[in-house]
């Protein structure tokens, strides 16, 4: 059984940086796309960030110019680079993996934009 395991979360004062990273414990067979989302308290998960196979990216309105997205095949990894952090970025971010045969999620790393 493949797991996604995410890594990087954390408290950061606004404006500052942080990288996330989604490692898979094994190969998920014919990989569609990589994402991020999110969820913040009292609110639905989002859809912050994806990457295709093909390497097209899309992001959320909300963080684009702020948060990138990127994968490593050889490692099984898929990363978000995240800078210029607000309050408003404080969710708990998981990683998804649309494999051809299911879709994967992590298990979710908080992240605290606070000063």
């Amino acid at each position: 059984q493949v797991q996604l395991v995410e890594s990087g979360g954390g408290l950061v004062q606004p404006g500052g940086s942080l990288r996330l990273s989604c490692a898979a414990s094994g190969s998920i067979f014919g990989i569609n796309a990589s994402g991020w989302y999110r969820q913040a308290p009292g609110k639905e998960r989002e859809l912050v960030a994806r990457i295709t196979s093909g390497d097209s990216t899309y992001y959320s309105d909300s963080v684009k110019g702020r948060f990138t997205i990127s994968r490593d095949n050889a490692r099984n990894a898929v990363y978000l680079q995240m800078n210029s952090l607000k309050p408003e970025d404080t969710a708990v971010y998981y990683c998804n993996v649309e494999g051809r045969l299911r879709v994967y999620w992590g298990l979710g790393t908080q992240v605290t934009v606070s000063s």
